[in-house]
């Protein structure tokens, strides 16, 4: 028997939880995600509200800087130059004659006296031909006083006389001139000085023109340099030079000046000037670099402060000038305060200034690039270095 046939219209479909579980996770994802965004953002906000909050009750501590008060102090009118030093006479010697090196009377670098003999050549071709000439000189001399002696009795012509006159002459200009080419080969000093090196050796045969060695006078020496045509107003010969040379950084040289040249060079419209300076020690040499103060009669009054304490700017300098005030808190405390300035001559480690400042203001000095208008400072002049109208430089 058969069991009946059922229908598929009778039977359920089976039901899928699958679709709406995993939409309830991304749902909780998304919810986490969220919370934590907004814990995160909570705490940025927090954050940068203490921030703000610090931010404005923050204040900036003081910058420490040195003070430098503003003189008023006497300067003594000068015009500074560059210049070199020349020696007041100065050769290279040289020989006039050719002719082999027999004897050198000098040491390289000594000084040597005016007629000191510094150079012979072989001269023994010439003393023989002497020999020869002055006994022909004698020889003519005796003939011509014989001669003379015969004329005068009536023995002898007028021509005679005169030809024995024209031979003694000849025999004398013939001595003299071996006389001459003797003293040429023999090279003296043609003033006092210090010798240069020598450039010849002995045995060496030398050419006319080839140099010896250099000569120069050292005691006193030139001092040239160039000024600009505004001081033509102000220089005088015999004012007073001051002279320093980097060689010698702690010593100063004085002098006169004592030549302006009648004309101004048109390329630079400046004069040349030159300084005689006493030498006594012979340490100026030809040749080297010196830095000139041409001092003028009188001083001025000026006001002056440290280089150091200047903020160099192309809109304008400035120095920032300390005075009293509160800081951000309401505390008394000194404070800095802008100022531009306008600068003239410069003298060492100060300069000159012209307009903007007054005798006594203090202003900052190292440090000073650190401020800003209105901050305050902490003054502090324990290690501040001390400037100096004529600084020596000291190498370490």
């Amino acid at each position: 028997m058969r069991a009946p046939a059922t229908s598929h219209s009778d039977v359920a479909p089976p039901t899928s939880t699958r679709p709406t579980s995993s939409r309830k996770r991304w749902v909780v994802g998304v919810l986490l995600l969220l919370g934590v965004v907004a814990v995160l953002v909570g705490i940025k906000a927090a954050q940068i509200g203490a921030m703000i909050d610090a931010g404005a009750t923050f204040v900036p501590p003081p910058e420490a800087v040195t003070s430098a008060k503003v003189e008023a102090v006497e300067w003594q009118a000068a015009r500074n130059a560059v210049g070199s030093v020349l020696a007041i006479q100065g050769v290279t010697l040289g020989a006039e004659l050719s002719g082999i090196v027999r004897e050198i009377g000098f040491e390289n670098g000594s000084t040597v006296k005016k007629g000191q003999v510094l150079l012979r050549l072989d001269t023994t071709s010439e003393s023989a031909q002497l020999t020869g000439a002055e006994a022909d000189a004698e020889l003519a001399r005796l003939t011509l006083a014989r001669v003379q002696g015969l004329h005068a009795q009536g023995a002898n012509t007028q021509s005679e006389l005169e030809s024995a006159r024209a031979r003694s002459l000849q025999a004398e200009a013939a001595a003299a001139n071996l006389r001459a080419i003797i003293a040429k080969k023999v090279i003296r000093a043609p003033f006092d000085g210090r010798i240069g090196i020598r450039q010849v050796e002995l045995g060496q045969v030398v050419s006319p023109g080839n140099p010896i060695a250099s000569l120069h006078s050292v005691d006193p020496v030139y001092v040239e340099f160039l000024l600009p045509q505004q001081a033509l107003s102000d220089a005088r010969p015999g004012q007073k030079v001051r002279v320093r040379v980097d060689v010698f950084p702690q010593d100063t040289w004085e002098g006169g000046l004592t030549t302006i040249n009648p004309e101004v060079e048109v390329s630079t419209r400046n004069v040349r000037m030159r300084a005689t300076v006493p030498n006594p020690d012979g340490r100026l040499l030809p040749g080297m670099f010196a830095n000139v103060e041409v001092l003028a009669e009188g001083k001025k009054s000026v006001v002056a402060m440290p280089t150091t304490a200047v903020l160099f700017a192309p809109y304008g300098d400035s120095v920032f000038v300390i005075v009293d005030g509160k800081d951000a808190a309401g505390k008394p405390s000194p404070v800095a305060q802008q100022r531009f300035v306008r600068l003239g001559e410069r003298r060492g480690d100060f300069v000159e200034v012209t307009s903007g400042l007054t005798p006594g203001e203090l202003v900052a000095n190292n440090g000073a690039f650190k401020l800003r208008n209105g901050a305050t400072v902490l003054v502090n002049d324990a290690l501040a270095p001390k400037p100096e109208v004529a600084p020596q430089p000291v190498d370490r």
